[in-house]
């Protein structure tokens, strides 16, 4: 499609060139994203799977807090926590990737199960693991049923009364038992986005999804006769875990008067 993938690589002669780069940039807020900025390291087998999952987290924790309290098990490369897109508060989960495997694995061995500062409950801390195993599906299934889901009602239900392609079921309403984990196209992760207005178009995806990560593919369905929108469109992103925030962010949104479904792509889907 010629766009882009979200990440590029800059080689520089003098190696302190690189570092001021580093510490300059790092972090820097580029229109609606803040970058990342680091040394590029050879793939390996000690920094594979070093992503975590964080659950139960106190809903006032700071992404700079959680960053805190993960530190003293090695250096972090990302960390994030999901937000209600609509009020900003945090749905006490999170992702934590740690540069080395074996310092991911000391802080489930810390931190799993314990009660962190300002907490009441213990936190759940597991591996974030490829998403074609099947452990993953719990994970996905924790997204989902977070507590502070704004639209609990089974809105999938209602869905299937008038389309004949609903998205995958939210809430439990469906076990991921027995599911392939959906969405993976070889090039990235596809996204079902469902009961789109008739006048939207390819930009809307793109404002909605761009915050969360690589974007490079967005299609809106449209009518042969008319051109508008048939109500549903696909993103494609590059990066599972942001493609599962967006999702856990986004589904139950409601845009004008519409509350959107959204999933990964499943082959009940629309083709």
């Amino acid at each position: 499609s010629g766009q882009s993938l979200g990440y590029g690589f800059v080689n520089y002669v003098d190696p302190k060139d690189a570092e001021k780069a580093i510490n300059t940039l790092n972090g820097l807020r580029l229109q609606t994203k803040t970058i990342k900025v680091s040394y590029a390291r050879p793939s390996s087998a000690s920094i594979r799977d070093a992503n975590l999952y964080v659950s139960g987290l106190p809903k006032t924790m700071t992404q700079k807090e959680l960053e805190q309290l993960f530190s003293q098990y090695g250096r972090i490369i990302t960390s994030r926590i999901l937000v209600d897109q609509v009020t900003g508060v945090s749905r006490g989960v999170g992702f934590i990737r740690f540069d080395k495997r074996i310092e991911a694995e000391e802080a489930i061995k810390g931190l799993n199960g314990q009660k962190p500062p300002g907490a009441t409950e213990p936190i759940t801390v597991k591996f974030a693991n490829n998403p074609s195993q099947k452990t993953n599906q719990a994970i996905l299934s924790q997204l989902y049923q977070s507590p502070n889901r704004r639209y609990p009602a089974p809105l999938a239900q209602q869905a299937q009364r008038f389309s004949r392609f609903p998205p995958m079921t939210i809430d439990g309403m469906t076990s991921l038992a027995g599911i392939n984990i959906p969405g993976h196209a070889g090039t990235g992760w596809c996204i079902f986005v469902y009961n789109l207005a008739p006048d939207a178009d390819e930009s809307i995806l793109w404002q909605m999804f761009g915050p969360f990560g690589a974007v490079t593919n967005v299609k809106v369905i449209r009518d042969f006769n008319t051109n508008k929108c048939k109500g549903f469109g696909f993103v494609t992103m590059t990066n599972y875990d942001e493609a599962a925030m967006a999702i856990a962010s986004l589904n139950g949104y409601r845009l004008g008067d519409r509350v959107l479904q959204v999933s990964f792509k499943t082959n009940k889907t629309h083709k």
